[in-house]
C-alpha cells in the first residue's frame, strides 16, 4: 500500500516562524520610536518652548503640535508643564499662570474666564495603593466657567470643579467642589458661598510671561 502523506515541509514552517519574528521586531521598534518620539516632543514642550517669553509663539506650538485645544483670548504664561500630548480643552478667556501643571492623561477640561494662579497642579492619574501589582487610576478632571484656583492648589483625578467656585491657595481638591463655593485646606472643605452672578471676562496676558 501506498503511503500518500506528505513529508513535513520544514522549509515553509521556518519561513513562517521568520516572518513571525521579523513582524514582532517591526512591532516593538515601532513602539519604541513612538515612545522616544512622545519623551523627545514632552521635553522639547516643557524645558525649551515652555520658557520662550512669547505668548504667541508658545500658544501655537501648545495648539498646532501638542493637540492642545486653546479658546478665544486665553493666555498660558511661562513654565507650563504638560505630561502627555492632548486631551486638554481650555476655553474663552482663561488664564493659566507660570509654572502651572496640566496631566492630561486622563484629560483635563477647562472653561471659561477660569483663573488658574501660578503653581497649580492638575492631576488626572495615580496608583491604587491596594493594588499588589501599583495599577495606575486615570480619572478625568473638570474645571467649569468662572472658577478661581489659588496658588499652589492641587487638583486631584476625577474632581468636577464647579461653576464660579474657589479653590484657596495650597487646598487638596480630593472631591468634587460645588458651583459658587468656596473651599480651602487639606483635604479642601467649604468655607462658604461665593456671592454672583460672575459676569467678567478675564484679558491678562503680560509682556514676556
Amino acid at each position: 500500500m501506498t503511503n500518500h502523506r506528505r513529508p513535513p515541509n520544514h522549509n515553509s514552517r521556518a519561513m513562517y516562524i521568520g516572518r513571525f519574528r521579523v513582524l514582532s521586531s517591526l512591532k516593538l521598534y515601532r513602539q519604541i520610536v513612538r515612545s522616544l518620539r512622545s519623551d523627545a516632543l514632552l521635553y522639547v514642550c516643557n524645558s525649551i518652548i515652555a520658557h520662550i517669553p512669547s505668548h504667541t509663539l508658545r500658544t501655537l506650538f501648545y495648539v498646532r503640535i501638542m493637540n492642545v485645544e486653546v479658546g478665544q483670548g486665553s493666555s498660558i504664561h511661562l513654565r507650563l508643564r504638560l505630561y502627555t500630548r492632548g486631551q486638554i480643552t481650555v476655553g474663552d478667556h482663561t488664564i493659566i499662570d507660570r509654572d502651572c501643571v496640566l496631566d492630561g492623561r486622563g484629560h483635563i477640561s477647562i472653561g471659561s474666564n477660569v483663573n488658574l494662579a501660578p503653581e497649580v497642579m492638575v492631576l488626572t492619574a495615580s496608583h491604587d495603593p491596594d493594588d499588589p501589582g501599583f495599577g495606575e487610576i486615570v480619572q478625568p478632571v473638570v474645571i467649569e466657567d468662572y472658577a478661581w484656583i489659588a496658588t499652589r492648589a492641587t487638583i486631584l483625578p476625577g474632581v468636577h470643579v464647579g461653576h464660579g467656585s474657589i479653590v484657596g491657595a495650597g487646598a487638596v481638591v480630593t472631591r468634587d467642589v460645588a458651583p459658587d463655593s468656596i473651599v480651602a485646606g487639606n483635604p479642601a472643605r467649604q468655607i462658604r458661598e461665593r456671592q454672583g452672578p460672575q459676569t467678567y471676562i478675564l484679558r491678562y496676558k503680560r509682556r514676556f510671561h
